[in-house]
């Protein structure tokens, strides 16, 4: 099974610019800033009575995460009318492993060349959004020599960034653009950065010039994590120098969180005169949402 890997995977924000390194010198249009830090933003869950299911949650990730890598092979030579439906099912089994109920609204997504572009708050954005619709992710190029997770994310077709290299955004574009003109769906995060999900960051453009020059329409999702009493919660979030294990240990110790993923209208023919017209309205979108109804949900 894929186990895909974000864009902003190393999600760390810098002072002046950066959600992928820990030198403010290192902006590049990939890299935009984001304030929430796990200090000032996050909520806690730390209680020795959460311990057990934490425990208890993560032995059942770390096993469905090495099923999947176990099943990536088999998987990718599946056609896709097999293959989507068992990842979507795979991806719902890691966030509820994780402790986390997962409520999909919205219109189905379609089929064929399409960009997902969402908010990014937390590492479970991934498995929610490829629930939605199986894609090729984004990430930073350092995940290919991570161990296990690199050869994994590069065999399920992860497209990697060099984040830090200006002129290497053309053929970065380049190639999300030929991916999505072969009827792949690409998952960006345009903020760049993840975010708390109290606010909300600007969507970088030039990922939007890959599905003009593609041709292809852009679905913007909405992702909002909600506590056992229905208030806003961002215990998922995975912001500034917060280490991979306490987010997870925050989740997995968690009780009642809900991941609410919304599939939104997609943006209007007229939307699409350029890149910064087609990532202002995807953002309007989101931000429409964030105040309106909750549309029918489905599986």
């Amino acid at each position: 099974m894929p186990v895909p890997a974000s864009a902003s995977a190393a999600r760390r924000p810098l002072p002046a610019g950066s959600a992928g390194g820990r030198s403010a010198a290192r902006v590049s249009a990939w890299l935009p800033t984001a304030p929430c830090t796990a200090r000032g933003c996050v909520e806690s869950t730390a209680a020795w009575t959460a311990v057990p299911r934490a425990v208890l949650r993560l032995t059942a990730l770390l096993l469905l995460v090495l099923a999947g890598v176990l099943l990536t092979p088999a998987v990718g030579r599946m056609r896709a009318a097999e293959r989507d439906p068992l990842i979507r099912r795979w991806c719902r089994a890691v966030a509820r492993a994780a402790g986390v109920r997962v409520r999909i609204t919205g219109a189905a997504a379609p089929t064929g060349g399409l960009l997902v572009v969402a908010n990014h708050i937390s590492w479970l954005d991934i498995p929610l959004l490829a629930a939605v619709r199986p894609a090729r992710m984004l990430a930073k190029a350092e995940v290919r020599a991570w161990p296990v997770a690199g050869a994994v994310a590069a065999r399920g077709g992860t497209l990697f960034i060099e984040r830090d290299r200006l002129r290497a955004l053309p053929d970065t574009v380049g190639r999300i653009a030929a991916a999505l003109r072969g009827g792949a769906a690409v998952v960006a995060f345009p903020e760049g950065s993840t975010w708390c999900g109290r606010a909300q960051g600007r969507f970088r453009r030039a990922v939007f010039q890959a599905a003009l020059d593609a041709g292809v329409p852009v679905q913007p999702v909405r992702i909002h994590y909600r506590s056992a009493g229905g208030a806003a919660s961002t215990t998922p979030a995975f912001v500034g120098d917060d280490p991979l294990l306490a987010s997870l240990w925050r989740v997995a110790s968690a009780r009642g969180l809900v991941a609410e993923v919304e599939v939104l209208p997609m943006p209007a023919a007229g939307d699409r005169a350029d890149r910064r017209a087609l990532a202002d309205a995807a953002q309007e979108a989101l931000r429409r949402a964030s105040t309106g109804p909750q549309s029918t949900s489905h599986p």
